[in-house]
């Protein structure tokens, strides 16, 4: 049986965390690159004369389950009725 030395223990933790930076480093890239499509889509949802901030906030909460959606609106609301906004 072979005893790996202190220098191989180094070299494949070194070996290691080096290509977890480069996947780090590749994944970076390619959130980048998604998040100049995303601006693009925007882009041309704003050429075709659709409201960007509206089409944002649609989005912000199609991400969110039903009852979060509901008890949001609620609050909102009750603040709205507050502040004598309805």
């Amino acid at each position: 049986m072979s005893m790996m030395t202190n220098d191989d223990v180094q070299g494949v933790a070194a070996a290691q965390l080096k290509s977890i930076v480069e996947r780090i480093e590749r994944l970076e890239e390619e959130k980048s690159a998604i998040a100049d499509d995303i601006k693009d889509v925007y882009g041309e949802a704003k050429g075709n004369g659709y409201d960007t901030k509206a089409l944002r906030t649609i989005i912000r909460l199609r991400k969110q389950d039903a009852s979060e959606r509901e008890e949001q609106d609620a609050i909102l609301e009750l603040y709205k009725n507050a502040l004598g906004m309805v």
